[in-house]
């Protein structure tokens, strides 16, 4: 049976290599340790959309490291950068406890928002499967009215995860679905509810207001919910989804991100990214189409899949 890591490690071989692969060929390529080096590597950090400061913050770390060391040899260049590189993951990243295991109330409501196209169905879908195969009992709310796509959509994930569904007719009010939906929760006494909403674009202010009450409508009912906010962010979208977690975070004060197709995008650099432009920890990472492949990002098992060698072994079976 694999180990967490390793099979974290042929789950995110796609973009490990794209991220860390591109590095390593250009330290290859160029032979020496020079200011040309140094440039073609914040480059590549650039490119991988690990953002101007902490790609600039990164390259200063690693000039002062072969400065210090005096180093002139290439291959030590990439193991201080990954050095480099983990330190910094660590430090924005502290352990923190399983979104799993923070569920000590009944229901425990997590409303998730993100615009559309990011894998936010697909998330939740994963999330209340991982949840009734763990005996909970599941409550999908389908709010987002606005597309009859996304509501058949989550109707198949929720059959697939085993979790129940309250949904409506397109164009209903999706704060009346939501209001519905979790007076059916404490009724029925589920210990979960994942609230869907609208693939809301950012930049429209009738749809963050729609956002705004539907926050005000889960207060109503539980005054303390939602107990998590979650963002889905596409790997891929790069800077622009530094701009839709503030966006949204306005409206209803988020508390973690889900980010989805980690598992198919060469700009690894986003994990990087957003922590350094967000208060906010990444909760969950999408690694694959299949209904498990939603991975608790736990920053040690990230760190052992995504920096350590293709042939190494990793003991650790956790």
């Amino acid at each position: 049976m694999l180990s967490i890591v390793r099979s974290l490690r042929q789950k995110l071989a796609k973009t490990k290599s794209g991220f860390i692969g591109k590095i390593a060929e250009a330290i290859s390529l160029r032979g020496k340790v020079d200011e040309d080096l140094m440039e073609e590597i914040e480059d590549i950090l650039l490119r991988s959309d690990t953002g101007v400061e902490m790609s600039q913050l990164i390259i200063e770390r690693l000039r002062e490291a072969i400065r210090f060391e005096k180093i002139t040899e290439v291959e030590r260049v990439q193991t201080v950068l990954q050095d480099i590189m983990q330190d910094i993951l660590i430090q924005d990243y502290p352990e923190t406890e399983s979104l799993f295991d923070e569920m000590t109330v009944k229901p425990y409501v997590i409303a998730f928002v993100g615009v559309n196209g990011v894998g936010k169905t697909t998330s939740i879908g994963k999330i209340a499967y991982r949840l009734t195969q763990s005996g909970k009992k599941v409550l999908i709310i389908a709010g987002d009215t606005w597309r009859a796509a996304a509501i058949e959509q989550l109707d198949i994930w929720a059959n697939r995860a085993g979790a129940a569904i309250i949904k409506t007719q397109t164009g209903a009010d999706p704060s009346a679905v939501i209001f519905d939906g979790l007076s059916s929760a404490l009724a029925k006494g589920y210990d979960a509810v994942l609230i869907d909403t609208a693939g809301r674009q950012h930049t429209k202010d009738n749809l963050m207001k729609e956002l705004a009450k539907i926050e005000r409508t889960i207060k109503k009912l539980i005054p303390e919910a939602p107990h998590q906010a979650l963002l889905v962010l596409d790997s891929t979208t790069g800077q622009n989804a530094i701009s839709q977690a503030s966006h949204f975070n306005e409206v209803m004060p988020l508390s973690g991100l889900i980010l989805s197709k980690f598992d198919g995008t060469a700009k690894g650099g986003i994990i990087f990214n957003l922590k350094h432009n967000l208060a906010l920890p990444v909760r969950l990472i999408g690694v694959g189409e299949g209904i498990e492949d939603l991975e608790v990002f736990n920053i040690n098992d990230f760190i052992a899949a995504f920096f350590s060698g293709e042939n190494k072994e990793n003991t650790d079976e956790n």
